[in-house]
């Protein structure tokens, strides 16, 4: 690969990373907003419902559903990585919910975004990330995982402070076990873009097994029955959660090709930006911490600057051409393994097509999207906005935010990858 398209490459990895970051913490916001007393494992069921939808019906907007059988063909091994991922996924994302409850959004955040330090533990061990890239990256490296250890440090003592004992401790608990779920899924990830597949096609088989789990953990957990009549008592909030959801895969999407571009040692810590988006909806929109001393303000602040600061000095360590040789042996050594074609593995290592251009979206594209659009519709139809104490300046200006971003990123993906 020349030096000019890798720098690219690299340059399209972080700017998805920082997106990825404004989305993901977003995602939270309408679940937020939920507070009618539901199950935390019914309100990640809605959720993923919006998910499940939106993976299936983003890719079939961007490029068609045709390319999911390509990809297949390719590497049918990848199928079961995905689903795989997809189950840590929904379990992690449940556990998340636990902890928002217990001890709000801007404290929980932080806690869970320690998944970027597994990251770049597997990313070493499993994918040569971080081989041959010389003491400047490993410095920074290892000295931004200390940062983010620091500041989530800070943050679990300022938790003490805004709930019950017990309630703080089972908040950090429920907050750090989702952040080594979500640590370990992006095994699946990094497998599954050095041996080719498409990030819009990975996420459709991903979501099989966040609603497969998702299913089993609620029928187990309330019973049939009684998981209907809650769904149905809660229909007013139905659109939120599943905004929720919706939000999550657009911020999960841009996560994905970040991981792909710059490799999860790196785009982990930078989609783990979040933390500064849920601080913003959590204290400006949501008024969390409302009424507390400076010693915690000073606690949660200080603690989300320093592990952003460490995410920042994990990101600015771009590889080297030394160590993306040593991407290229792994991406070999899994294309062997599973007996991928040679260039179908350079290719998607390049951002470019294996064969043939873009082809037409299908009627059952345009079916699929009008379908999952029309489902929004008929809940938010049905949505109430809920009793909760909002800054609506606050909350359109973080929104527009947001979507400059999205279509900043957006742009620049398909002017660089066609989305490949």
């Amino acid at each position: 690969m020349q030096a000019s398209r890798l720098r690219s490459l690299q340059a399209l990895g972080v700017f998805c990373g920082f997106a990825a970051g404004a989305w993901l913490g977003g995602a939270e916001a309408p679940i937020k907003m939920v507070n009618t007393g539901m199950s935390p494992i019914t309100v990640s069921l809605i959720m993923v419902a919006g998910v499940f939808l939106a993976r299936w019906s983003i890719p079939a907007f961007i490029r068609g559903t045709s390319y999911v059988r390509n990809d297949v063909r390719q590497a049918p091994h990848l199928i079961i990585w995905a689903v795989l991922a997809g189950c840590m996924w929904a379990v992690a994302n449940t556990m998340t919910i636990y902890a928002i409850r217990a001890v709000g959004l801007s404290i929980a955040f932080p806690l869970w975004n320690t998944n970027s330090l597994l990251g770049i533990f597997w990313g070493f061990l499993l994918f040569n990330e971080l081989h041959q890239a010389g003491w400047k990256r490993w410095l920074g490296v290892l000295g931004g995982a200390a940062a983010m250890c620091g500041g989530a440090t800070l943050l679990a003592f300022a938790s003490s402070t805004q709930a019950s004992p017990g309630k703080a401790a089972l908040g950090v608990i429920a907050a750090l076990g989702a952040g080594i779920l979500w640590g370990t899924m992006y095994i699946p990830y990094r497998k599954a873009y050095l041996t080719g597949m498409n990030p819009l096609y990975f996420i459709t088989f991903f979501t099989l097994g966040e609603l497969a789990t998702m299913t089993v953990l609620s029928l187990s957990y309330r019973g049939a029955v009684p998981l209907w009549h809650e769904i149905v008592g809660a229909r007013t909030v139905l659109f939120w959660l599943m905004l929720g959801g919706f939000v999550w895969v657009i911020g999960d999407l841009f996560q994905q090709y970040a991981a792909k571009y710059v490799g999860i040692s790196r785009g982990v810590p930078l989609s783990n930006t979040n933390q500064l988006w849920g601080l913003l909806w959590g204290i400006l929109v949501f008024h969390e911490l409302q009424g507390g001393s400076q010693r915690v303000y000073a606690e949660v602040i200080g603690g989300s600057i320093l592990m952003a600061l460490g995410a920042v000095a994990i990101a600015l360590s771009s590889a080297t051409s030394r160590e993306h040789s040593r991407w290229q042996d792994a991406a070999e050594r899994e294309g062997k393994r599973y007996g991928i074609a040679d260039g179908y593995v350079r290719a998607s290592m390049e951002g470019r097509e294996f064969e043939g251009g873009l082809s037409r979206r299908s009627f059952v594209d345009w079916l699929l999207v009008g379908g999952v659009t029309a489902i929004f519709v008929a809940v938010a139809a049905m949505a109430r906005l809920p009793r909760f104490d909002l800054n609506l300046t606050w909350a359109a200006a973080v929104s527009a935010a947001m979507l400059f971003l999205l279509g900043g990123c957006g742009i620049a993906l398909w002017r660089t990858t066609r989305f490949s």
